[in-house]
């Protein structure tokens, strides 16, 4: 059957099938969104909406870049596309140079995907194929973390810790442990790093005593928890993984899929906490979500640990079509150049204590309590009331309502606003986010 010559109506909501959404309850009150300029979306209606989430935590230069724009047009007509199982394009190789050199320490290769969630696969995959390639084949658990987020792929929800994102899914990836969270309530209010917790790092020795880390293959957190209310390291807890995965031969995976490209002041978490991962997922601010985009970043020692046997051997059974896309290519490469000229990171850095300061205005407001900030982020915590989940939502409907887009995790709401942001809008932001708490008091 050929496609209908005719447009269905454009208030017919019916077909599409919205992920991570309440499909029934959207539909009977739908929140649209029909434009984006720097840092504010607009609604059908032409009501102007702050964004205080950077998109999906992945806008980070602002909306409608010209720059990208014209990067992707100019590919567009030079090349659509171009195949990365034994063929390459220069943009690939152009943009995975760039990235080596923004990157801490000896991460210097980069393996493309179009999404975080692939990103995640990918370096569960790398690090199993590493060990094998390296005699150490038994190394096949994994550890991940509770209230940690690693995309949709049976992998990354593995390895997650968010329980609905796990428990309608049985098949998971056998041989996965989780250390315990860092959300601990004698920590509330904190501001930037909390000081309690590094200890509950040593829950890996724990875990290595029980299954012995001849068989463990890889450790992955988050540098900053984000999808679960944003939760920011204890200090010292980072490198105290770091130390233990060293001292058992085990691989370190940062997922940066939100912490990286500027999040927080720096290029990547691991340039902020000076811990250097042996993988790093990326997503997101890699493209400024312009054109799907991911990647693993890898450790030289890693790199070269699958570069063994013959020269015509394929060192890495895994990849994706899309993997290196022309376009994604020319996109991440034009916002490295606004990241660079706009000095986007520094930017963030400037804006973070005024930032941290706007948020932690809002202790004392009903029902808030705790507030956790790092960098041009935040997470503030609600009271629940009646079902969890209940008043976080009215929270992001109501919030909404007034004018700013937020994130809701259970009665958790968390804001990340684009880089570009001013310190007039934070202000905006800060005084939404008062009078939203207020009304679902």
């Amino acid at each position: 059957m050929t496609p209908p010559a005719t447009k269905p109506a454009a208030n017919n909501l019916e077909a599409f099938f919205m992920p991570f959404t309440a499909n029934r309850q959207f539909k009977k009150n739908p929140r649209m969104l029909a434009k984006a300029k720097g840092v504010h979306y607009w609604t059908p209606e032409g009501r102007k909406i702050i964004d205080g989430t950077a998109g999906l935590w992945c806008v980070n230069a602002g909306h409608g870049r010209e720059e990208i724009k014209a990067a992707i047009a100019k590919q567009l007509d030079e090349m659509d596309y171009a195949p990365s199982f034994q063929m390459g394009h220069p943009k690939a190789f152009e943009l995975a140079a760039r990235h080596a050199a923004l990157l801490p320490g000896d991460l210097n290769h980069a393996f493309y995907c179009n999404s975080g969630s692939e990103a995640v696969d990918s370096a569960l995959k790398i690090a199993l194929a590493y060990h094998r390639a390296n005699g150490q084949g038994t190394r096949t658990r994994f550890v991940g973390r509770e209230r940690g987020y690693h995309g949709v792929g049976f992998g990354g929800i593995s390895v997650g810790g968010m329980v609905n994102n796990r428990k309608w899914f049985g098949a998971m990836l056998p041989g996965v442990d989780h250390l315990p969270h860092t959300h601990l309530a004698k920590n509330a209010f904190s501001k930037g790093q909390p000081e309690h917790g590094a200890e509950l790092a040593d829950a890996l020795e724990g875990i290595v005593g029980l299954h012995d880390a001849s068989n463990i293959a890889a450790v992955i957190v988050e540098p900053c928890a984000g999808s679960t209310g944003y939760l920011p390291p204890p200090k010292g807890y980072l490198e105290r993984l770091r130390q233990i995965c060293d001292k058992h031969g085990i691989l370190l995976i940062f997922d940066e899929v939100i912490t990286g490209f500027g999040r927080l002041g720096t290029s990547f978490a691991a340039e902020k906490f000076g811990v250097i991962p042996d993988l790093m997922t990326v997503a997101k601010g890699i493209s400024n979500a312009t054109v799907p985009m991911g990647g693993v970043f890898v450790r030289k020692t890693v790199f070269d640990g699958l570069m063994n046997g013959p020269e015509n051997a394929v060192e890495l059974f895994h990849g994706y079509t899309y993997s290196a896309h022309p376009l994604a290519c020319a996109a991440a490469s034009a916002v490295l150049d606004i990241y660079r000229d706009e000095n986007l990171f520094e930017r963030s850095a400037e804006l973070s204590p005024y930032w941290e300061a706007g948020v932690h205005s809002l202790k004392g407001l009903p029902n808030v309590t705790d507030i956790r900030n790092l960098g041009l982020a935040a997470g503030i915590d609600l009271a629940p009331k009646g079902p969890v989940g209940t008043r976080g939502y009215d929270a992001f409907t109501k919030a909404f309502e007034l004018g700013l887009m937020v994130r809701q995790s259970g009665d958790a709401i968390a804001m990340s606003p684009p880089l570009v942001i001013e310190k007039a809008q934070i202000d905006e932001i800060i005084d939404i986010t008062a009078k939203t708490i207020k009304a679902v008091a």
